[in-house]
C-alpha cells in the first residue's frame, strides 16, 4: 500500500473512532434522561444533596388569604398578589435585617404589644414599628427619630418631650403611647385600619388628598408613589415571616431571641449636672444608664422645670458589669 493509501486510511479509520465515540456519548445521555424521567425522586435526593444544608433559593408560597388588622388583602388582584409577593421576596432574601427583626422582637414586642391592646390598636401595628425602624433607635433623612420615627413637630404634637437635653422619641414606652394616639386618629378620620397605617407614611392630610383626588375609598385602589404603594405590603411581610419563620426558611429559636430589659426606676425630679456621676452613684456607669435610657440626650439633666423622670437601670445579676 502507497504512503497516500495509507495516510487516506488512518483518516477513514479517525473519524469512524469519533464518530463511535459521540454515538456513545449521545447513547449513554438519551440514557440518563430517560432514567430521570422516570425517577424523579432521585432527583429530588441528588437536590437535597447538591444544595448544602439544603438551603434552596425558592419563591415562597403566599397564604390563601391575608389579613392585616382584621381587614383582609384582596389578593385575588394580581398587582396586589405581586406587590406583597415583591416584598416577601425582599424581607425573606434580605437575611441580615429579617433575622435581627425576630431577634429583636423578643425584646420589645412584650413592650409594644400591651401598650397597643391598652388603646385599642390592632396588634398586627407591632410590625409598622419594624417596616419603620427595625426596632432600632435610627434617625431617617427627614430626621425622624426612634422606632417609630417621629419628625419633631409631629412627636411634640403627640405629647412627646424633644429637647437637646430630653427626646422621648427615644422612649419606646412614651413613642409608642404617642404612635397609638396618631392611629386612633387617623382610624376615626379613614375608617379602615389599612389606611391608617398607609397615613402613617405619608400623612393624614397627604392620604386624604389622594382619596379626594383619585375618587376612592380603598387603599388597594389608590395610585401612590412607590415608597406608600410598598408601605403595607412591607408591613404584611414583614408579619407573614416573623410570625412563621421557618416557612421561610429561617431556623431561630427561641434561645436566639434577644431577651427583655429586667429593670428598676429610680424618680428625679431635681437637675442631674453629671450623668456619669449619677450613675456610677447607683452602682453602674454612663454606658448603662444610655443603654436603658436613650432618650437622655445630653451629658447633664438640668430639669429647669423640676419635671418628673424615670431613669431606668437595670436589676441585679441581668447585665455583666464591665469595670474600669
Amino acid at each position: 500500500m502507497s504512503e497516500k493509501e495509507n495516510n487516506k486510511q488512518n483518516k477513514s479509520n479517525l473519524y469512524f473512532f469519533f464518530a463511535g465515540i459521540a454515538a456513545a456519548f449521545l447513547l449513554i445521555g438519551a440514557a440518563v434522561y430517560f432514567y430521570f424521567a422516570n425517577n424523579p425522586e432521585t432527583i429530588a435526593q441528588m437536590s437535597d444533596n447538591y444544595f448544602p444544608q439544603g438551603y434552596k433559593i425558592i419563591s415562597p408560597q403566599l397564604p390563601e388569604k391575608i389579613f392585616f388588622a382584621g381587614e383582609r388583602v384582596p389578593l385575588e388582584n394580581f398587582e396586589v398578589k405581586e406587590r406583597i409577593e415583591r416584598e416577601i421576596l425582599v424581607n425573606t432574601y434580605w437575611h441580615s435585617a429579617t433575622i435581627l427583626a425576630i431577634k429583636r422582637a423578643g425584646r420589645w414586642f412584650p413592650v409594644i404589644e400591651p401598650i397597643l391592646k391598652k388603646n385599642g390598636i390592632p396588634e398586627d401595628f407591632k410590625y409598622l414599628a419594624i417596616a419603620e425602624s427595625n426596632l432600632d433607635n435610627v434617625v431617617s433623612p427627614a430626621n425622624a427619630r426612634g422606632f417609630w420615627q417621629f419628625i419633631d413637630a409631629a412627636a411634640q404634637k403627640y405629647g412627646l418631650e424633644v429637647s437637646s437635653e430630653v427626646d422621648e422619641r427615644y422612649d419606646v414606652i412614651k413613642s409608642t403611647e404617642a404612635a397609638c394616639l396618631y392611629l386612633k386618629e387617623a382610624y376615626e378620620k379613614f375608617g379602615s385600619w389599612t389606611l391608617a397605617a398607609a397615613s402613617y407614611n405619608m400623612g393624614i392630610n397627604g392620604l386624604d388628598k389622594q382619596l379626594t383626588r383619585q375618587k376612592a375609598r380603598n387603599y388597594y385602589n389608590l395610585v401612590l408613589g412607590e415608597e406608600t404603594s410598598r408601605y403595607i405590603a412591607r408591613i404584611i411581610s414583614l408579619k407573614l415571616i416573623i410570625e412563621a419563620p421557618a416557612k421561610f426558611g429561617y431556623d431561630i429559636s427561641d434561645a436566639d431571641l434577644y431577651k427583655p430589659l429586667k429593670y428598676f426606676e429610680v424618680e428625679v425630679d431635681t437637675p442631674i449636672y453629671n450623668l456619669a456621676d449619677f450613675s456610677i452613684a447607683k452602682g453602674f456607669n454612663y454606658k448603662i444608664l444610655k443603654l436603658y435610657n436613650p432618650w437622655l440626650r445630653d451629658t447633664l439633666l438640668l430639669n429647669k422645670y423640676n419635671k418628673k423622670y424615670l431613669i431606668k437601670f437595670p436589676e441585679k445579676g441581668s447585665i455583666e458589669i464591665i469595670r474600669d
